[in-house]
Parts: C-alpha cells; sequence; structure tokens
C-alpha cells in the first residue's frame, strides 16, 4: 500500500507482529460480564478500589476529584464505573492549599456518561484525520509541511515533515503561548516564526506545535474547519454522539469541571472552567485546536479504541484500512529507545500504560487526567477519564492511577497453565525480589538436563529473571545458560541465564544444561525496580533429567512439595 503515492509499506521501521487482525471477527461494544470478555472478575474489582483510594490523599491531595473507568476485551465492555465527583470545587485558595466546595446540594457525581476534557487524547483524532488523508492521496507521509504551507518554513523549519509532526522528531520545542497574542493572524505568525530547538528528525520532543501545525495542514489541504473534519470523517461514521469541539451550553451539567484558571499557575485568568476546553492554547485558537480540545466519554473513546483494534472498521462504518491501522501502530521512533511512537499514537509506555504496555500497545494521555490504552495482543483497551486538575493542575503528579488500573487488566487477562492446574507466578510487586528454589540435587552423573515451560513479559533491562546455580550451599549463585523455544521460531540462547522484556505473551520451552555436582540448587530469581512492572513471569512443569534418570519432576507429588518459594505462588490463571 502507497500513502498519498509517497511511501510503499516495504520501507516502513519493521512492527514486531501485526497490531490488528487481518481477518476475523469485527466486534462491536456491549456491556457483559467479565467471563463473557475472557477477564478474572477479581482483578476488575481491585481495579475499582485501586481507583478509588486515589480519590483520598495522593499522597497530600486527591489524583482526581472523580474519574469514570471503562475495560473490556473483545466486543465486551466488563467494567463501566463512575467513582467520585465530576464537579466539587468552585475555586482554589492558593494560601492554604486547599480547593473551595460547592455546597453539597451543587456538587456533581460522576456517572458513566460524564463528559471530559480530553486534552491531548485530542492529538489522536486529528493523526486518524491526517492518516485518512493518506489514504485518500491529499497527504504525504514524507512530504514536507512548507509543500502544503510554504510560511511554515521560516527560521529553518523548511524540511520538517508530515511524519515528524506525527511522531514528535520536528524538533519543536514542548510549547509557545499563541494566547500572548490576541489575534488568529498574529498567532499563526508565532508558528511560522518558531525555529526548531533540535534538526529534524534527530531528537524526540513531544510538543503541541506538532499536531498544530497538522491541523494548519489539514485544514488548507481539505478546505475544512477541524472540527467539520472530526464530525464529518469520525464521530458522525461511528455514531460517537458525545464527541465534539465546543460543546454546547446544554451539555454543561454533564461535563466535568476542570480547573480553577488563574495566574500565576495558568497563563490565563478564567475562573473555574466548566464546560470549555481547559488549554489555554486552545482556548485561544477558539476551542478547537489540533493539539487539545475534544470532549468526548469513556463509552465514545471505547468505540474508537474498538474501531482501531478492529482494523479500523466499526459496524458497518470504515474509517480507516486495516494497512493505516497498522501504521499509527508501527514504531516510526526506532532511533530514540524508549520514546517509540507510531503516528499519533504511543507506544509501549510502562510509565502510564504499566503491565498493558506491549510493543503493540498504543495508546495515549490527556493533561487533564484522561487516558486510553489499546493492546491488540490480548485485545483489551482501557479508558480511565479523571478529572486530575480539579481544581487545580499542582495537585496532580505522575500517572499512579493510570498504572494501578492498567496493571489489574492486564492482570485480568488469565494465564493458564501449560500443564495441570497451576503454575508459579512471579506476581507484579514493584521493587521485590522473588526466589523459586528447587531442592538440592546430585548431578554429578553427568548430563543433567533442566526442562521446563517459561512465560515472561517484563519492563525491558529494568527487571530480570534470572536462573541460578549454586553448589556451596548458596554461598555463591551463577547464571546458568539456557535455551528457549516457541512452536514456529527458531531456538533462542540466553547466554546470560536471564530474560527481560517482551516474550510474546505465550509459553516458551526451556532447556538447561546443568553442572555436575554433588549438590546443586537451582533457584529462578525475579527482581523488579521501584518503577514500573510487566505483567511478570510463569514457571511450569519443573523437571532434571541426568545420566542415571529422573532426578526431580514437579509432577510428582513429593517432589513439588519440596519447591520452596518465596515471593512466587501457584496459579490457576
Amino acid at each position: 500500500m502507497t500513502l498519498g503515492g509517497a511511501l510503499a509499506l516495504a520501507s516502513l521501521p519493521a512492527a514486531p507482529a501485526r497490531a490488528v487482525p487481518a481477518s476475523g471477527p469485527r466486534p462491536t461494544l456491549r456491556h457483559g460480564s467479565a467471563a463473557r470478555a475472557g477477564l478474572l472478575p477479581s482483578h476488575l474489582r481491585q481495579l475499582v478500589t485501586d481507583a478509588e483510594a486515589f480519590l483520598g490523599p495522593s499522597p497530600k491531595h486527591p489524583w482526581y476529584a472523580g474519574a469514570v473507568l471503562l475495560a473490556g476485551r473483545g466486543g465486551t465492555v466488563a467494567l463501566h464505573r463512575p467513582i467520585g465527583m465530576a464537579v466539587r470545587y468552585r475555586g482554589y485558595d492558593e494560601k492554604t492549599d486547599t480547593g473551595v466546595e460547592f455546597p453539597a446540594d451543587q456538587q456533581i457525581p460522576m456517572a458513566e456518561d460524564t463528559v471530559f476534557d480530553l486534552a491531548s487524547v485530542s492529538k489522536l483524532f486529528t493523526s486518524i484525520l491526517a492518516v485518512q488523508q493518506m489514504e485518500r492521496g491529499g497527504l504525504e507521509l514524507e512530504a514536507t509541511v512548507a509543500s502544503y504551507l510554504p510560511d511554515f518554513g521560516r527560521a529553518g523549519k523548511q524540511d520538517i515533515t508530515i511524519r515528524q509532526l506525527l511522531t514528535h522528531t520536528s524538533g519543536f520545542r514542548a510549547w509557545i503561548p499563541l494566547y500572548s497574542v490576541p489575534t488568529y493572524e498574529e498567532k499563526l505568525q508565532l508558528i511560522w516564526n518558531e525555529a526548531p530547538v533540535s534538526a529534524p528528525g534527530t531528537a524526540y520532543l513531544y510538543s503541541d506545535l506538532n499536531l498544530i501545525s497538522l491541523q494548519l495542514v489539514l485544514e488548507r489541504i481539505t478546505g475544512r474547519s477541524l472540527d467539520v473534519l472530526l464530525r464529518e470523517e469520525i464521530t458522525a461514521p461511528l455514531g460517537l454522539r458525545r464527541t465534539r469541539y465546543n460543546p454546547p451550553a446544554s451539555w454543561r451539567p454533564r461535563i466535568a469541571a476542570t480547573e480553577d484558571a488563574r495566574a500565576p499557575w495558568s497563563g490565563l485568568d478564567r475562573g473555574l472552567v466548566w464546560g470549555e476546553v481547559h488549554d489555554e492554547n486552545a482556548f485561544s485558537l477558539g476551542g478547537v485546536a489540533g493539539h487539545a480540545g475534544v470532549f468526548s466519554d469513556a463509552w465514545d473513546l471505547a468505540v474508537l479504541g474498538r474501531t482501531l483494534l478492529n482494523g479500523g472498521v466499526y459496524g458497518r462504518a470504515r474509517i480507516l484500512t486495516p494497512e493505516s491501522v497498522e501504521l499509527m501502530f508501527t514504531d516510526f521512533n526506532t532511533a530514540f529507545p524508549g520514546d517509540e511512537h507510531g503516528l499519533g499514537f504511543e507506544l509501549y509506555q510502562h510509565w502510564y500504560m504499566g503491565a498493558m504496555a506491549t510493543p503493540r500497545s498504543a495508546g495515549h494521555t490527556g493533561f487533564t487526567g484522561t487516558s486510553l490504552v489499546l493492546d491488540p495482543t490480548t485485545d483489551s483497551f482501557l479508558v480511565v477519564l479523571g478529572n486530575s486538575v480539579h481544581p487545580v493542575r499542582s495537585w496532580r503528579s505522575g500517572s499512579a492511577p493510570r498504572v494501578a488500573a492498567a496493571n489489574q487488566l492486564a492482570r485480568a487477562v488469565p494465564v493458564r497453565p501449560v500443564r495441570g492446574r497451576r503454575a508459579w507466578f512471579s506476581g507484579m510487586a514493584v521493587s521485590a525480589t522473588a526466589t523459586l528454589s528447587l531442592p538440592t540435587l546430585d548431578t554429578s552423573s553427568g548430563r543433567a538436563r533442566l526442562r521446563c515451560a517459561l512465560w515472561w513479559d517484563t519492563e525491558p533491562k529494568a527487571d530480570v529473571l534470572v536462573l541460578e546455580a549454586t553448589a556451596d550451599g548458596g554461598t555463591s549463585w551463577q547464571p546458568v545458560p539456557f535455551t528457549t523455544s516457541r512452536r514456529g521460531e527458531d531456538p533462542r540462547p540466553h547466554p546470560s541465564g536471564s530474560v527481560t522484556g517482551w516474550s510474546g505473551r505465550v509459553w516458551h520451552g526451556l532447556t538447561a544444561g546443568l553442572p555436575a555436582a554433588r549438590r546443586l540448587a537451582l533457584r529462578w530469581r525475579y527482581a523488579t525496580d521501584r518503577l514500573y512492572v510487566g505483567r511478570g513471569a510463569y514457571v511450569d512443569g519443573l523437571r532434571v533429567d541426568a545420566a542415571d534418570g529422573v532426578l526431580f519432576d514437579e509432577a510428582r507429588p513429593a517432589d513439588a512439595s519440596r519447591i520452596e518459594a518465596v515471593g512466587w505462588t501457584p496459579s490457576a490463571d
């Protein structure tokens, strides 16, 4: 496929695997049970419990006044839960660092259909509109922005491409105060005269200016404003009835309030922002901007996510081809490890995707407390919409509620044992070390070999699973090299005796030659850092053979009872 005649699929960065299905069912959404979704209900319940904890001090102030949580898999929304308040505070007292609450009868609780200012999640809609134009030949991915907007080429920006806007590699700094000048033409002049802080394509730097510039390109080539494009090309075909720019005043009682916007923490003195876009630049652009300004609710975002997981189709409506969705989920930033990025979508970001993060996971966050995560590997989706700048932005830091929710949804996807009813699970704790130890064995007859099944998905490099052995009673432990294999692939050696990162979330067969010793002890050691974790590790079917027979077999009850587990637990899922 070519996009606008400019880019052949063969020239793209290699994706780890298809992010969207090539064939098969294209489900639409309906509410249903966890069992119908193929999810474990206990972890969905824990997801809500964890989210509710952030309504209290986190650590000093609430992370959000309230939130709407939506999680599902396939065509089933198994969790759709509002918590807390959509409107709680009428203002913020900076002298006492407290929120000034509305009277109780004027506060508004969250509801399933509460509408949120999505902030930067809006960038996904702009990106989809751009890829649609690539499909139709109106936009070329590798074309320069200046070829569509000649004035953009000033100040050293003549070589910036459309792809670099979509992947935040243009060299733009993070933002500039467009709201500081009064007229639209003056705002454009600020963009035209803005010089890159790095040469295009040489660094990753997330910038609102990229998607604002893309908006200008889209409006130039289509002759339609961005809000009209959104309505005609995305929301109307998909039936998204609560997604738009500039919601009408009649929506206000169903919209989550944001910030008491005043200097010095805000660039504009607006008082309580409620029903209007929070972002100052988007507000100064009339509420319609490529980087922010879209309002939506959890269900509409789930439909959008389901559309992308379906390969661009929902029901009878198709907004993208499967090949285009594949591009959006393909990492174009291989030169900048840790900043994986498709066309508009962020990829493989543990800092808010938690254990849902895989090389195929795609999503985005918004400054107001919003996020969307899509995991094609498990066909699951997560929407967390919070009003975390209500009453003030300084109360919120980090993405702990997003990570906690993503961890629980990832854990809710079962990992079935290879044999029997249970496998050993490492857990998903941070700052932890877990060990799974076999009893001392006599391998002195030679040709001793460990066999088992292994499943792992960890935060790359930060969290490591190691196979170790000792022959001196535990005084010193040495790594044991091993080989893993999976169906359809060549065996993979692990000379360091360790694994980390992504393994495809499938079981691998493992074999390891063991040293000859009178008293050899083996253990699996799983260690995590203090920040984020992946889905963890599983071990099943441990067996040690030697020249003189079977030395250990987990399938034998007497042998299984001799396994010592610290941090590891038997798991049926």
